[in-house]
């Protein structure tokens, strides 16, 4: 029971606050430019991207399993100027069409969801052919120390944030789920040095290949 209380009443307030701060805001308004038209934000959360979403979206489907996380978003939901909707709960299994998006966006939620490849392959399929993926997760270190530390604490951290990892390569996830990179820039959260483990940081932006579209060659 205690464990169950923690992970639906606790960590979704938490996460809430955690990251609304004004470094993450900037990274999540860097994320989420260029989105246009209908877009699907997995791992909605309690909406904190929404103030962020340029003037070129019209629809944000939103999918998010945490039902206090949902009600934390009515605020913000009210307050956007194009329509939110609540498609669905699990990001693995996507309640729409083929080809039905522009764009999708994933912050901090790659590291929590359960397959983070089945849930790749669908934003790909729901993506129009050319559509864009924004991502800001993070992950895995480059740095053979941190990497080491974030393997020891990973299984705490699971317990603690109800499922989050601290070392899931994020580019190798979404180019072996059929993604482009189009845009990367890794980062460190500010913090002192023993957090390092847990803010190593994945922002980009990957597409969908679009089969119409010949690839260029380079000239004689």
């Amino acid at each position: 029971m205690a464990v169950g209380i923690w992970r639906d009443e606790v960590v979704p307030r938490a996460t809430n606050v955690l990251l609304d701060s004004p470094e993450v805001r900037r990274l999540r308004e860097e994320a989420v430019a260029g989105t246009r038209g209908a877009v699907v934000e997995i791992g909605f959360g309690s909406g904190l991207n929404l103030p962020w979403y340029p003037e070129a979206v019209r629809t944000v489907l939103a999918v998010e399993p945490s039902r206090v996380a949902r009600r934390l978003a009515a605020r913000r939901i009210d307050a956007a100027r194009f329509r939110v909707e609540l498609v669905g709960l699990d990001g693995q299994a996507l309640p729409l069409d083929s080809a039905s998006v522009d764009a999708a966006v994933s912050t901090f939620t790659l590291c929590t969801i359960p397959d983070p490849h089945r849930a790749l392959a669908e934003v790909l399929r729901v993506l129009r052919p050319g559509g864009t993926f924004h991502f800001l997760e993070h992950g895995r270190s480059p740095s053979p120390a941190v990497a080491a530390w974030q393997r020891r604490l990973d299984p705490l951290q699971q317990r603690v944030a109800a499922g989050c990892h601290l070392d899931r390569p994020i580019t190798q996830l979404v180019e072996e789920a059929g993604f482009a990179i189009v845009r990367l820039r890794n980062d460190q959260l500010s913090g002192p040095r023993a957090l390092e483990p847990f803010g190593y940081l994945y922002l980009g932006v990957a597409a969908k290949p679009d089969p119409e579209r010949p690839r260029r060659t380079a000239p004689d």
